[in-house]
């Protein structure tokens, strides 16, 4: 992956044209909240905005894409079908509300949120009639493993062009990234901050000192140079500002092998395999 600036973008296997950086809203309030936290993204040249059904918040998106002076092609939108909404005709309605609510005539990125056993396939099958519909520009899965990628595979015709995963230095998955390299899936770091819990990293911070750039910003540029998209979240201004200061330095290639080696297998979020009992808690 080629990085550039906060306008670089990667080109999925369909040929569609993604940002690398861009702005998650997952705990944004519904309202005036994510309405400034992406006003001050746009502001700052982001053009990728991700969120969810699962957020809440898809009507204020939708407001403030509106209310922006940005062309619609110039943007990309990203949204997802939560769990209790799968199943083919179940996710093609969630689709629609989620559509409607967002004020779109299409929707660059579709997610399945989480891979719901037993309906993972027909989920699949919608996203792909909504695809071939043209809804969707492009349309992939979240929180998934190689095993899970490999029964959406066999259930469809169409491989996921985008896996949107759970990603810092403390859950790497190198593993899963090459898989998804072959695959020519490409990789999306959700909670790449580690929700804040990484950001008094001592290793890290020696990296941080030596560019004169905070923690947030090196783990930034090492998902870039890992080939990762990230979309890290904030409502405040300076931090969405900052979260955007990655394009004028370079980690080395042993600095990436060191913050790779933080790995430890830790999560913030459920694991893929467990999250039916993560969220029935």
């Amino acid at each position: 992956m080629k990085i550039t600036d906060i306008n670089g973008k990667v080109t999925l296997s369909n040929g569609v044209k993604m940002p690398y950086l861009g702005l998650g809203v997952y705990k944004s309030k519904d309202g005036e909240e994510v309405k400034n936290a992406i006003n001050y993204a746009f502001d700052a040249g982001y053009r990728l905005i991700d969120t969810a059904s699962f957020y809440n918040n898809e009507e204020g998106v939708g407001e403030a894409i509106r209310e922006s002076e940005i062309e619609r092609k110039e943007l990309f939108i990203t949204t997802k079908v939560w769990n209790d909404d799968q199943g083919y005709q179940n996710t093609l309605k969630a689709f629609e509300t989620s559509r409607q609510k967002l004020g779109l005539d299409y929707i660059d990125l579709y997610l399945i949120h989480w891979p719901v056993p037993h309906v993972l396939e027909e989920t699949w099958q919608a996203l792909e009639k909504l695809y071939n519909d043209g809804k969707v520009k492009a349309i992939g899965v979240c929180n998934c493993l190689q095993h899970q990628l490999e029964t959406i595979k066999q259930a469809g015709s169409i491989v996921p062009m985008v896996l949107q995963n759970e990603f810092h230095p403390k859950l790497v998955q190198q593993e899963l990234i090459d898989y998804c390299k072959r695959e020519n899936i490409q990789y999306q770091a959700w909670s790449p901050l580690m929700r804040g819990q990484i950001l008094e990293n001592k290793t890290i911070a020696e990296i941080a000192k030596k560019y004169n750039k905070s923690i947030a910003q090196v783990i930034l540029r090492w998902d870039l140079q890992k080939g990762v998209l990230t979309i890290p979240k904030s409502v405040h201004q300076q931090r969405i500002e900052e979260n955007r200061n990655i394009f004028d330095f370079k980690l080395t290639s042993e600095e990436v092998k060191t913050i790779d080696a933080l790995h430890n297998n830790e999560r913030t979020g459920a694991h893929p395999d467990h999250f039916m009992e993560h969220f029935a808690k």
